[in-house]
């Protein structure tokens, strides 16, 4: 297996993306799939670099990023010590980013196997919504799996609470990162990036017009997500494939770090489900 750690995507005037790829040296057309993390994550949170192997070793080229404004940095990936470019985030910026891997892929990046097959997103919690919307809006996007995604981002401003008016009359809003203690910022133009692109934001729309297949992954005791809303993505696309994990929680089972060699066994049934849409 190929492992290439930590190399840089730069664009003039944009920060620099930070991406891991996994595959295996075959002179056959691979298929490639794209890892998006969530809120708050980073593509070395927990047993992601097993998922990673996992798909590589089932003959998938797969690709798991940092966006490059989720607080992260090229020296130090993990937490968050770019504060200011956290406060900056938005889902523009998350889409770009996205666009701005595909299109390395389709100038023939020399870090990426020399052919690539077909191309699908996995997007979790937060990164779910983000990949329906791409793969809604590209065609070079052929399959989509969402894991604990949420449903509708509009929910999560609580536009009628006092926190909002704070927001809004301050500029700028404060959330707690759990595993560092950290007070992570969020600047009011995150709520203003999203009223501008409302339409393009909304993930019900997106799931309404997707013509590629769509496979829902979520756990029945997830917390942070409720299973509501997976069952909310199934109901707006008929042929949309469902899959409830029993007892399984927001991250099937894993934590940071993982230090174990194998993946909890709801996260492996999460790798195996996927792996078998994707084929």
């Amino acid at each position: 297996m190929i492992i290439k750690k930590n190399k840089i995507i730069t664009s003039e005037k944009k920060k620099p993306i930070l991406y891991d790829i996994y595959f295996n040296d075959t002179k056959k057309p691979q298929p490639l799939v794209i890892f998006c993390h969530g809120y708050k994550g980073f593509k070395d949170w927990g047993a992601w670099h097993l998922v990673a192997q996992a798909f590589a070793n089932d003959g998938f080229c797969f690709l798991k990023f940092n966006f490059s404004h989720n607080g992260g940095t090229m020296e130090n990936p993990i937490d968050f010590p770019d504060l200011e470019a956290f406060a900056e985030n938005n889902f523009s910026l998350e889409l770009d980013d996205l666009d701005r891997i595909l299109n390395e892929i389709e100038t023939g990046n020399e870090n990426f196997p020399k052919e690539i097959s077909t191309i699908s997103l996995i997007g979790h919690s937060r990164g779910g919504g983000i990949v329906l919307i791409k793969a809604e809006e590209d065609v070079r996007i052929n399959k989509v799996a969402t894991w604990a995604s949420i449903s509708d981002f509009k929910p999560r401003f609580q536009e009628n609470s006092s926190e909002f008016e704070s927001w809004k009359n301050t500029g700028v809003i404060y959330v707690q990162n759990s595993r560092t203690k950290q007070m992570l910022p969020h600047n009011f133009q995150f709520y203003t990036d999203f009223k501008h692109n409302e339409n393009r934001f909304s993930i019900k729309r997106a799931v309404q017009n997707l013509n590629i297949p769509q496979l829902i992954v979520h756990g029945s005791d997830d917390s942070t997500v409720l299973v509501k809303e997976a069952r909310a993505i199934n109901s707006w696309n008929a042929k949309s494939e469902l899959f409830i994990v029993e007892d399984a929680d927001h991250v099937f089972g894993a934590k940071h770090p993982w230090e174990k060699k194998r993946m909890p066994n709801d996260l492996k049934s999460v790798v195996n489900r996927t792996m078998d849409f994707l084929e």
